[in-house]
């Protein structure tokens, strides 16, 4: 079987952490070590891991305490390229589903460079009102990446060969970006395959204590877009591309003059920034989103 090794940020987690392992440990596939980034203030994960580590294939290392981000990317940095596993991300309170390490590995397959993502069940704090995120229908590329990530971190399986290039990519950050966002962006740059997944693969639990929440109700559609006008999106990509630049030697030669031309766009004055916009042919998933894009690249938010 596969090797599959996943990776787990933690920090002061709730009781939600044990619901989690317990789905770790009935997946289908059985072949897989966990190995954990704590970034927790007290002793109490550290105790329900180890307790967990009794029966199962567990390595805990103290995280870097910048962000979950940054721990996940920590992690990354730490692996053996030459091990050939596949990677697995995994949040500290969700729940996956029996098959998500199956299904993710049927997908992708062991040959070139391959990233996996897929739609979850949003659900509350008690995994009830269950209902799906959004399904991505427009396909996976770097016009897309550079402004919409669509590969929820949770959710994430690399192949080995996309192991590989994103252990050694992590190892030219130089500050730590949102680590999904930035492997969906690595990979389209670098033109390996992105694999979307419509069927759901866990349960995405909603408390008061996410990193990042679900962008599917309506208060939350309107609160990105508020923080899109606010300038807070403008910052993130600002630190996407501050990212991206260490690894984009990488990119193919058409990825690599978009992603120029994309920095440039961002700095340029407002006729040449909408004329520049509009040739780099950028979009997001819906048209009200792809819209939104556009009043952002009006009024440099982007």
């Amino acid at each position: 079987m596969a090797r599959v090794t996943i990776l787990m940020a933690t920090c002061d987690p709730g009781p939600e952490l044990r619901d989690q392992l317990e789905s770790l440990a009935a997946q289908t596939h059985r072949d897989w070590l966990l190995i954990v980034g704590d970034d927790s203030r007290t002793d109490a994960a550290h105790n329900v891991l180890a307790e967990f580590a009794r029966s199962h294939d567990v390595q805990i290392v103290r995280g870097p305490r910048i962000s979950a981000g940054g721990n996940f990317l920590s992690l990354l940095q730490g692996i053996d390229s030459a091990q050939q596993d596949y990677i697995a991300f995994c949040d500290q309170d969700d729940v996956w589903l029996p098959d998500r390490l199956a299904r993710g590995i049927a997908a992708l397959g062991e040959g070139e460079a391959a990233l996996y993502c897929s739609r979850t069940w949003v659900c509350d704090a008690n995994l009830e009102n269950q209902r799906l995120s959004a399904r991505h229908t427009r396909p996976p590329s770097f016009r897309n990446a550079l402004v919409q990530n669509i590969a929820a971190g949770n959710t994430i399986l690399l192949n080995p060969a996309g192991a590989e290039l994103a252990i050694s990519a992590a190892r030219e950050l130089q500050a730590a970006p949102r680590h999904d966002w930035w492997l969906y962006q690595l990979f389209t740059g670098c033109g390996a395959r992105v694999i979307y997944d419509a069927e759901p693969t866990l349960l995405y639990r909603q408390h008061g204590g996410n990193a990042e929440g679900a962008n599917v109700t309506m208060p939350a559609k309107l609160s990105r877009l508020g923080r899109m006008l606010s300038g807070d999106w403008r910052c993130w990509i600002d630190d996407q591309c501050a990212a991206l630049t260490a690894s984009a030697h990488r990119f193919t030669p058409e990825n690599q003059d978009i992603f120029d031309r994309f920095k440039r766009m961002r700095e340029a004055a407002f006729s040449t920034r909408l004329k520049e916009f509009a040739r780099l042919r950028l979009y997001r998933q819906s048209r009200a989103a792809t819209l939104a894009l556009w009043i952002g690249a009006v009024f440099r938010r982007i």
